[in-house]
């Protein structure tokens, strides 16, 4: 029998994340890099280890390996421990019932041997596609103080997008959760859940070994729900700092916007709330006298000869000479050939673009790919893919793969259009 933890941490990453098209077609929303340098992932993992929540499980499923690599045991996030640390739970093999993940609470619920070798007092549940800093260990103590069986944390939002959440209906004297409705057509309130949530470890026990029969087992839509006809008190959080869901391309090209503003609204570089990640790269950057650079995020390795503005430039990325960057998102080792132009585009790694290619011109088209994914002025690529020399790329556009002058008709996809090369339909 393990030694005792008073709180271990959930961290659900193993969801595709469709609605980022391309840029999720080989990994995980959570391992898609953000900021330059930092995947999505490192904000929960250090808002954990800044929280002193030092027991962590995540859980992966879907293209799962670049995750695995980049958290490795723990050591950037000071999670490589004897006893506790992280520990990635990805779906196995059981003598009966195998299964896949099937929902949030399923995943929870076959894990539940792992929660129980740390005999915790609260489980923390946490998802691993939001970008934000929060101190945890305030959200126990409120729970604490409550004397809650379980803690939602939540923020007011828009009364238009209040139905893309879980709403909250709460008693304004208590905090007390009187109603709650997940995804409702006709929301009673603008208070969103979060997907954070502190449960009592038996009270989560108890609801996830009930409801596991439930087909896809989820917590907005089962759990709490079930708990909530039962009686248990459940309490809201309100959380009212910088919280993004980046599960769009719009909302993430945003979130990374953000980042560039002359007083950014949410802050990566704080002492006091540090935001770890796992980055060997040490060389350093290098401008030529040719380069020209305004405000933007510059990451370690950088070889820029070309103009680059309002931009964030992920590690190892080289801009030619000539080259002109715009209101763009660049990850590693993407290489922008000669006298190129690039506006309003977010290139994923390890892609080159050949000389004098123009990304993001001519008007805005709808979509004759995908209308729910491809809905912007952005031109995203997917990683390793490949721009020929001289081609033209119109506004709402999607790439993925080693593409030739033969796939752009008279030398130009047009607005709205795609090419996808990988062999299936993304």
């Amino acid at each position: 029998m393990q030694r005792k933890k008073e709180m271990i941490a959930m961290l659900l990453a193993g969801g595709q994340g469709s609605r980022l098209g391309v840029l999720t077609a080989k990994m995980a929303k959570p391992a898609v890099a953000f900021g330059g340098k930092y995947r999505i992932i490192d904000f929960p993992l250090s808002n954990c280890i800044n929280s002193g929540v030092d027991t962590v499980g995540v859980l992966t499923q879907y293209e799962p390996l670049r995750l695995n690599s980049h958290i490795g045991i723990g050591v950037p996030w000071d999670l490589d421990r004897n006893f506790g640390g992280v520990t990635i739970l990805s779906p196995y093999e059981r003598s009966e019932n195998s299964d896949w993940y099937t929902g949030t609470a399923n995943a929870i619920y076959q894990n539940i041997h792992f929660i129980e070798s740390y005999d915790p007092e609260y489980v923390l549940i946490l998802g691993g596609d939001h970008i934000y800093k929060m101190d945890y260990e305030l959200m126990l103590n409120y729970h604490k103080a409550k004397k809650a069986d379980i803690t939602m944390a939540a923020m007011p939002v828009p009364y238009e997008e209040a139905h893309r959440f879980g709403v909250l209906v709460t008693d304004p004297e208590t905090g007390r959760i009187t109603e709650f409705e997940e995804k409702p057509e006709h929301p009673k309130s603008n208070l969103a859940s979060m997907g954070i949530y502190i449960f009592n470890w038996k009270v989560l026990r108890e609801a996830l070994i009930a409801n596991r029969g439930v087909p896809g087992l989820d917590f907005g839509m089962h759990v709490i729900p079930y708990c909530h006809e039962n009686g248990n008190p459940v309490y809201c959080y309100e959380y009212n700092n910088y919280w993004k869901d980046v599960g769009t391309l719009q909302s993430y090209w945003e979130a990374n916007m953000e980042l560039i503003d002359l007083v950014p609204v949410f802050n990566l570089y704080e002492e006091y709330w540090k935001i770890y990640t796992n980055n060997d790269i040490s060389a350093p950057q290098y401008f030529s006298p040719s380069a020209f650079v305004e405000r933007c995020i510059i990451s370690e390795k950088v070889g820029i000869f070309g103009t680059v503005r309002n931009s964030v430039i992920g590690p190892n990325v080289v801009i030619e000479e000539g080259a002109e960057v715009c209101d763009s998102i660049l990850m590693g080792s993407v290489r922008i050939g000669k006298n190129a132009r690039v506006y309003k585009a977010i290139i994923a790694e390890d892609t080159t673009v050949g000389e004098g290619a123009e990304l993001g011109t001519g008007d805005y088209r709808e979509s004759t790919y995908n209308k729910k994914v491809y809905c912007s002025d952005l031109v995203t690529i997917g990683e390793c893919s490949v721009i020929p020399p001289h081609v033209s790329i119109g506004k709402n556009t999607a790439i993925y793969g080693v593409t030739t002058p033969e796939d752009y008709p008279n030398g130009r996809l047009e607005s709205g259009d795609a090419i996808i090369k990988a062999g299936e339909l993304l």
